[in-house]
């Protein structure tokens, strides 16, 4: 043949090549780094917590990463399946209230033991948040987002075949939050990564998908659970949640290179006193609050004598009430600094949260539902873009956050069941457990201080 007459060249092996441009560009890297300081290198994010903070321009050790866009098609794209992915999980947590006073009714067990279904569900989707954190910060953000769409859609179908409390348990708590816990942190911190000056504004946009959330859910149940029973409503809950995970899927993407190595889990966090004082607050925080969002629609019906329609239309408002505020307080803080507006978001949460004391009719309940909707919702706008503002570097965002929210998954597990028990050892008495929600609310007001103050050195006019 032809070809046997042609001298063969024998080619260069891929990983001879691969070692070669390796050490070219070590060698350049080197050339560069004689002329470079050394202190410019490798410039770590840098915070707010001067009183002129400059916008961090991040630049990931090793590589080469450009700013964030902070704006543009793709930046906000992100932001608004942010929305989706948040609507899909805390909007249907938050919805609970809406099943508590209707297990309450249909099933035998107490309100406390029926409030854990919703504490497990809290708790996974917080605690997991750790790992899948870390998940985005290594370059897997979307085989992990698929992989938690659908563990949270099993859930949510084999909910609609539920006959028991157990099936209810394994089902809507441990299926459904296994399966949020895996895609909601990597998808919060995924849309930071995109932003710097305007962080706070596009963080609050994404967050408001909770308060859409919380409001659409609990009126599908309020329509349907009458018309149509259980079954029917669950299914329909998951054909909604269905449409917004493929939307997801379809279109979020990560900004930032992979970091493959590094813990899952930064210790050395917990050696700053600012980060673990602002994680305590959240703590408190999510002690106090998915208290009053499981139990306000039972407070309504059982202390009220709201139906159970109107009782459940509570649930609704305490989530809407929140949708302004989830906008408008991230963008006060980008003006005035994250850690300030947070520690006065948080004394409002504590002041509306001594309120419910007060309410003891139908005005006064609504009063109370629309204004802790109000404060709730602008300090949980903050507490994302908070974890972010302490984090020097940005390809630790996602790590450092799930950390803060797997140390509050441990409030938002025994929070609602505990302010059930404090309410039943009272003989069915309401004050005693609003008592302790309101405490908690200022416990978190004082954490919340108390970083401001470490990372403002305790003076009063710094943006911080």
């Amino acid at each position: 043949m032809a070809g046997n007459s042609v001298n063969q060249v024998e080619l260069p092996r891929f990983e001879d090549v691969e070692n070669a441009t390796h050490t070219l560009s070590s060698l350049g890297r080197n050339e560069q780094a004689k002329k470079i300081p050394s202190h410019t290198r490798v410039r770590e994010i840098q915070t707010d917590s001067d009183q002129d903070a400059a916008t961090p321009d991040e630049i990931l050790p090793g590589d080469a990463v450009p700013p964030p866009p902070d704006g543009g098609l793709h930046a906000w794209l992100q932001v608004a399946m942010g929305w989706v992915a948040i609507f899909t999980t805390w909007g249907y947590i938050n919805s609970f209230g809406s099943f508590q006073v209707y297990y309450t009714s249909t099933l035998p067990e107490s309100a406390s033991a029926i409030s854990w279904i919703g504490s497990i569900q809290t708790w996974l989707t917080y605690f997991i948040g750790a790992f899948s954190g870390r998940l985005l910060d290594a370059g897997f953000f979307l085989p992990t987002f698929v992989i938690g769409a659908l563990l949270q859609l099993l859930g949510i179908f084999l909910m609609a075949a539920s006959k028991s409390y157990w099936h209810l348990m394994l089902t809507q708590g441990v299926l459904t939050g296994l399966g949020g816990g895996i895609f909601f942190t990597p998808s919060l911190a995924l849309v930071a990564t995109y932003f710097s000056k305007k962080r706070g504004l596009a963080m609050g946009i994404a967050t408001t998908g909770n308060s859409a959330g919380g409001m659409i859910y609990p009126l599908v149940v309020r329509q349907l659970l009458p018309k149509v029973g259980f079954k029917w409503t669950a299914l329909t809950l998951g054909f909604i949640n269905m449409a917004g995970l493929l939307l997801v899927v379809s279109f979020m993407r990560p900004r930032l290179p992979p970091r493959r190595s590094g813990p899952v889990i930064d210790w050395t966090a917990f050696t700053e006193p600012i980060y673990v004082t602002y994680v305590f607050g959240v703590f408190f925080f999510i002690w106090t609050v998915f208290y009053t969002m499981y139990y306000v629609a039972s407070f309504g019906k059982q202390v009220i004598g709201l139906s159970q329609a109107d009782a459940t239309l509570l649930v609704t408002i305490i989530n809407g009430a929140g949708f302004p505020t989830r906008v408008l307080i991230p963008m006060l803080a980008d003006r005035l600094g994250v850690l300030n507006v947070v520690a006065l978001s948080a004394a409002a949460v504590a002041a509306v949260a001594f309120s419910w004391l007060a309410a003891r009719d139908v005005p006064g309940v609504y009063a109370f539902t629309v204004t802790y909707g109000l404060v709730n919702g602008g300090y949980q706008s903050l507490i994302s873009t908070g974890v972010a503002a302490i984090t020097k570097r940005l390809d630790m965002v996602g790590t450092r956050m799930g950390m803060c929210f797997s140390v509050a998954s441990i409030a938002g597990l025994t929070g609602p069941p505990i302010g059930g028990l404090i309410q039943q050892a009272a003989g069915g008495e309401w004050r005693w457990a609003t008592v302790w929600a309101a405490v908690a609310a200022l416990c978190c007001c004082g954490m919340h201080v108390v970083a401001r103050g470490l990372r403002a050195e305790w003076k009063l006019k710094v943006r911080c």
